[in-house]
């Protein structure tokens, strides 16, 4: 089981990887019109790294309710419990 802070730094390296950046700094608010460039496609990136990472799948419905970096963490820890 991952802890919130694990899935953060993990996060943060997947979003760097992402955005060809390493300056990112991820809060529960942050959302795509946050950042500059996140667009479906980076989502879609940013979704299968993590799937890869943690070795999980999301479910349509719960990628529908995915509004911010703290949905995905708390889906990201549910789903590793």
């Amino acid at each position: 089981m991952a802890t919130e802070a694990e899935i953060y730094a993990d996060l943060t390296t997947i979003f760097n990887d992402v955005f060809l950046r390493d300056d990112m700094v991820l809060t529960p608010a942050l959302n795509a019109k946050d950042v500059q460039g996140w667009d479906s496609f980076k989502q879609i990136e940013i979704i299968m790294a993590s799937e890869e990472k943690w070795k999980l799948r999301f479910t349509t419905r719960e990628l529908d309710t995915l509004k911010c970096v703290g949905d995905l963490v708390a889906t990201i820890a549910a789903k590793t419990a």
